[in-house]
């Protein structure tokens, strides 16, 4: 193993669970908001999975009443507390870029 390798290898996340692009996934953050933490929840589907190790990030879009969020998090962040896949998605695309121009029920 090279050595980025073996000092990557304490901070990865052994618990992260298989999800693709398409998927609806709940995200919990930690929010620390003072001298007080709490877990905050981001629900959508996530259009883009990228790069690997420590540096593996994914986006999550979300609409919110007539406004579509989007969000990168990074996927072995100590900020994430856990990932729930909600349901699978079926995709012919490794990007859905797409979906952020859609509004309503048309993005489902």
């Amino acid at each position: 193993m090279d050595k980025i390798g073996l000092i990557e290898k304490d901070y990865v996340k052994k618990s992260v669970p298989e999800f693709n692009v398409g998927d609806q996934v709940k995200v919990n953050l930690k929010v620390q908001e003072g001298d007080k933490t709490r877990i905050q929840l981001f629900q959508g589907t996530v259009i883009r999975r990228r790069g690997h190790g420590t540096n593996a990030t994914f986006t999550v879009l979300k609409e919110v009443r007539d406004d579509m969020v989007e969000k990168v998090f990074f996927l072995h962040s100590p900020q994430i507390e856990k990932i729930q896949v909600v349901s699978k998605g079926k995709v012919h695309r490794a990007k859905l870029y797409h979906l952020r121009k859609k509004r309503g029920s048309k993005s489902s």
